[in-house]
């Protein structure tokens, strides 16, 4: 690629640059956070949004029947034949008006963007195609991630169907749910459970990729966030190309909302999108740095400065209480979201507001999602509980345009969803009381009848 491509640090005081070839990710000058960053004046962006529509008669070309190369145009950092895909981001907008009930909205305005139908059940596959396409441009052989599970899957579905590169990932202990514990050691990746949660995996695996020249594919690498800007292209293609008014995203490490927020502000400059949404963002209660920092102690992105001290303040707070994230939505466990300062930059440029859902919010959530046709893991329902808040407030509309994001497909944590719904009070006691989750309100329990045909169909005449 020429130099129209490159990357920049995010702080406007310092701005220094680097090459598409750097894979340390942070500033070489303040050690802050790089975007991924285009002259847009010496490529060629399209002139329309409706234009990506063609892609659709070209289904035969693996860039265009990728949901996430399909706009390769607005993510130009690779050249075609370096770009790695195993058809991600073939996913759905879905109107959903039994949930719209539930979280107070009027009927056709909830929309859930189910990311679930990704190759490995969750929205990291379209970061994964960036990050991977940008290693294979590097040279790269192995690649490495800190997990809660998501990215740990994906990272090694990507490895072994292309074959080019050994994964590395590493896990806290206990932090790692079984359906995606599963995926990482069936697909062949190295697993490195240490002792501690995942913000001690994150601190670790950038030492290790540093020391070793692994290639590290979280998301402060920010070709990884350039994948993840597609999910908002899907959502506004299904939309006809309008805004909806708000987008509610679960927030863990805040990569999503970083990307989604790089790629209304692009849009934007381009001229391609004159209304942006409303960004909201959910922690889950037992994780919610990022909506106690921006809800309790005012941070913001300040024109590009935020006060850093009110972070480190917050995290030495953290530090001295002994204070670990302790949530069952397992993919958002995180207290220190490596991508704070960017989440920061997209509240601010589309009106955001941060909330937190406890774990009997989410749960409940989920189960109404589950309802209406769509599985989904906890940390997902975070979305739609926090919309619920959100309306419950007045700060969204009952006629407002939601859009929820789903970010995982509901086998991520199969063991959730049967405490959930189970007779047995001392597996709901097991998995979920002890996170809090005091209650089963939307509980579906088996009906237990005894081996008799006769009991069978009263039984069913009376349940059905």
């Amino acid at each position: 690629m020429t130099d129209a491509v490159y990357q920049r640090c995010i702080n406007p005081d310092c701005a220094a640059t680097s090459g598409v070839e750097d894979t340390s990710f942070q500033c070489p000058k303040c050690g802050g956070l790089m975007d991924v960053a285009y002259d847009w004046d010496r490529l060629q962006p399209p002139k329309s949004l409706r234009d990506f529509e063609a892609k659709w008669a070209d289904r035969s070309n693996p860039l265009s029947f990728s949901g996430v190369w399909r706009f390769r145009e607005l993510l130009p950092f690779a050249p075609p034949e370096k770009i790695l895909t195993i058809g991600e981001g073939q996913t759905i907008l879905q109107k959903a008006d039994a949930v719209a009930s539930y979280v107070g909205l009027n009927p056709g305005r909830l929309f859930l963007q189910y990311e679930g139908l990704n190759p490995s059940g969750s929205f990291k596959d379209n970061g994964m195609t960036a990050a991977f396409t940008h290693a294979r441009m590097t040279g790269a052989r192995r690649a490495a991630c800190a997990s809660t599970g998501n990215t740990s899957a994906s990272l090694a579905v990507f490895c072994s169907a292309s074959g080019l590169m050994k994964a590395i990932v590493f896990i806290g202990s206990g932090k790692i749910s079984y359906g995606k514990l599963a995926q990482a050691l069936d697909h062949g990746a190295l697993t490195v459970q240490i002792a501690g949660d995942f913000d001690d995996a994150m601190h670790r695996v950038q030492q290790v990729a540093r020391k070793l020249g692994i290639y590290l594919v979280n998301s402060v690498n920010p070709f990884r966030l350039e994948g993840q800007k597609t999910i908002m292209y899907r959502v506004l293609e299904a939309l006809r190309w309008e805004a909806p008014d708000w987008i509610v995203v679960p927030g863990g490490n805040l990569g999503n909302v970083s990307a989604f927020g790089k790629a209304f502000i692009e849009l934007s400059e381009l001229g391609l999108l004159k209304q942006l949404p409303r960004l909201a963002v959910i922690n889950a209660a037992g994780a919610n740095t990022f909506h106690m920092l921006h809800g309790t102690h005012g941070l913001r992105w300040n024109a590009g400065r935020p006060v850093r001290k009110t972070s480190d303040d917050y995290y030495a707070g953290l530090d001295a209480g002994g204070t670990r994230a302790a949530t069952i939505a397992s993919a958002i466990e995180i207290n220190r979201p490596v991508n704070l300062t960017k989440a920061l930059r997209a509240l601010d440029h589309c009106g955001g507001v941060v909330r937190d859902a406890t774990d009997q919010d989410m749960m409940d959530a989920k189960a109404q999602v589950g309802a209406g046709g769509l599985g989904c893991e906890p940390a997902s329902a975070a979305s739609v509980a926090g919309a619920r808040r959100l309306r419950q407030e007045g700060v969204i509309g009952a006629d407002d345009r939601v859009v929820c994001i789903l970010t995982g497909h509901q086998l991520k944590d199969p063991t959730a969803t049967v405490a959930y719904h189970s007779t047995d009070q001392r597996t709901f006691d097991e998995v979920l009381g002890s996170r809090g989750v005091r209650r089963a309100a939307f509980a579906n329990r088996a009906v237990q009848v005894p081996n008799d045909l006769d009991e069978i169909i009263k039984a069913i005449e009376v349940y059905s």
